[in-house]
């Protein structure tokens, strides 16, 4: 239940994995993994539902969606910029899992590309964050309270 718990908080927002790992008393290393895996399942469901979701939404809207938003232009800035790549390293910052899917399914990236960039992502990622947590008193202190 414990491995349970991070992956659903890290499927929702990246940060919320190690947090969790560390409240339920899980290893660094565990926590990183459960972190990555929690990212994935965002990944895997909104990559397969994402054009299904796009036009759901597109019939709920009562009118045309904003199309240059400053998130929308910052995202394209780093599309242009850096690629699926970009997208995939700044979705457990930025974007938030179910963000960064979302996301790479609009700019139309193939599929192997999206699960590859983004399990590098959220591996790295995983194991940097939960590794730092576990290192640095100072977190430790203001999450045990």
């Amino acid at each position: 239940m414990k491995y349970f718990s991070v992956v659903i908080a890290a499927s929702l927002k990246f940060f919320a994995g190690p947090i969790t790992g560390f409240a339920v008393g899980l290893s660094w290393y565990e926590t990183a993994l459960c972190s990555a895996a929690g990212m994935m399942l965002s990944v895997l469901i909104f990559t397969y539902l994402g054009k299904g979701l796009q036009t759901l939404m597109g019939r709920w809207r009562k009118g045309p969606s904003k199309r240059f938003s400053k998130s929308s232009r910052m995202a394209v800035r780093i599309w242009q910029k850096f690629g699926i790549i970009g997208i995939a390293l700044l979705t457990p910052f930025l974007f938030t899992p179910i963000g960064g899917a979302i996301l790479a399914v609009a700019l139309r990236v193939p599929r192997q590309s999206i699960f590859l960039w983004m399990l590098i992502s959220g591996l790295s990622s995983g194991f940097i964050l939960s590794y730092l947590l576990y290192r640095m008193t100072f977190l430790q202190e203001w999450i045990s309270k």
